[in-house]
């Protein structure tokens, strides 16, 4: 027991010198001032490590943002003389000193975390230094620009400076090495549509009627990942295209299945149009998938429109080809006639020497024969309706022109789009 006396009496001792270093600290301490008042520049080092990026919103043009938002500054009245270099301090003495009034200029919504006490460090090195932390969610403005969607890239600004001070008062600067000054954690990615492809970081001078102020504003950029709408809106429209196509390959006279075929295709492709707009804000412009929709709208479309001039056409050739059996059947029933009158005179004259009654026989027995002969030819004689079943130089000509056509639009819209360098928009 004699050995453990001094020790506690040592951690008592210890304990009375921190409070009265602390007591000490803030004794005449003003915290309505902010540090070198009058006589220098007060400047903030600061860096942010990121938790988790994410998720962001296309349609609020938004993106949610998980830091470590660190700060350190120089206050000379907290200088200390004591048994160590560092005291760490909880957030209640960060209400009793100066703080800086760093906000968010293009922050919508932010919270910092209050569970289960204030989330903030502070520690104070012996020559007045101070480093500041708290851990704050993000929820900032992302402006984007969609014309290439869904194969855009954005850059993601997050900006913070003083909301009172001027350059003269207070100054922001990135600390240590400006390259590693804003970090993203390994797994701290939370996004399903986007590639977080990297951050930088820099710096802006804005002017106001109040003054020139710093901004810090670091940028991060983000690619998107076009699998889900290869697999929603790409995939739907190309195969709705080639299903309209499939028309041009049925017979011209089966009118209701090739305008189901048209219609239907048509209706689809207006559905995907309307789904497809849905994951996206309201942008009066036309995006890279508008033009891929509306070009696949244009091929179903024509393809009604070309079955439409094919049964045009089939029509008129019906009436023209019913005249024409017509005409080819009445001659050939008159030749028939004239032939079987033929045999008859004939046939009368060799039997002149025949009684009456083999005569009438004779004559009915012919007479039945040509009405059988009749029947026959009758029914060879519509041999035009094979042209009904005949394929349109139209369909032929469209069996090829129009995959040919589509399969040349595939390939330049994937090689104008894909191949884009995605633009470092807003790079420092």
């Amino acid at each position: 027991g004699g050995s453990g006396t001094p020790k506690e009496a040592e951690l008592n001792d210890n304990i009375t010198i921190f409070t009265r270093i602390l007591d000490g600290l803030l004794d005449g301490y003003d915290n309505r001032l902010r540090p070198g008042l009058g006589e220098k520049v007060t400047e903030i080092k600061t860096n942010i490590f990121v938790t988790s990026f994410g998720p962001v919103s296309d349609t609020e043009m938004e993106y949610t943002i998980d830091v470590f938002f660190r700060q350190s500054w120089k206050d000379e009245r907290l200088c200390f003389k004591g048994p160590m270099e560092m005291l760490p301090l909880n957030n209640l003495l960060a209400s009793n000193i100066w703080t800086p009034d760093t906000f968010f200029l293009n922050g919508k919504k932010s919270i910092a975390h209050n569970m289960t006490t204030p989330n903030k460090l502070l520690r104070l090195k012996d020559d007045g230094t101070l480093l500041y932390t708290m851990r704050l969610t993000i929820s900032a403005e992302c402006p984007m620009q969609l014309e290439d969607f869904p194969m855009d890239a954005h850059a993601c600004p997050l900006k913070f400076g003083s909301y009172a001070y001027p350059v003269s008062e207070v100054v922001y600067m990135w600390s240590g090495e400006q390259a590693k000054s804003v970090v993203v954690a390994e797994e701290g990615s939370r996004l399903n549509q986007y590639h977080l492809i990297g951050q930088t970081e820099g710096t802006e001078d804005i002017y106001t009627s109040r003054g020139q102020y710093t901004v810090m504003m670091a940028h991060f950029y983000l690619k998107r990942k076009i699998g889900y709408f290869v697999i929603q809106t790409y995939m739907p429209c190309f195969m709705t295209v080639i299903l309209s196509q499939v028309s041009f390959w049925l017979n011209r006279e089966s009118v209701p299945a090739r305008t189901v075929f048209g219609v239907t295709t048509v209706l689809t492709m207006t559905t995907l149009s309307i789904s497809a707009r849905n994951s996206l804000p309201k942008v009066a412009y036309a995006t890279a998938m508008d033009w891929f929709i509306a070009v696949c709208y244009a091929f179903v479309f024509s393809a009604l429109i070309e079955f439409a001039t094919v049964n045009y056409f089939t029509k008129r050739s019906w009436a023209w080809d019913g005249k024409k059996a017509m005409e080819a059947q009445q001659p050939k029933k008159k030749d028939h006639l004239a032939l079987s009158k033929k045999p008859n005179n004939t046939c009368l004259s060799g039997v002149n020497y025949t009684t009456n009654l083999t005569k009438d026989s004779s004559i009915s027995t012919i007479s039945n024969s040509t009405a059988v002969q009749l029947k026959p030819s009758e029914t060879k004689a519509p041999d035009p309706k094979k042209t009904y079943n005949s394929v349109s130089k139209i369909d032929k000509m469209s069996r090829i022109v129009f995959p040919v056509l589509f399969g040349t639009f595939n390939l330049v819209y994937w090689a104008t789009y894909l191949n884009r360098e995605p633009v470092k928009k807003g790079a420092v």
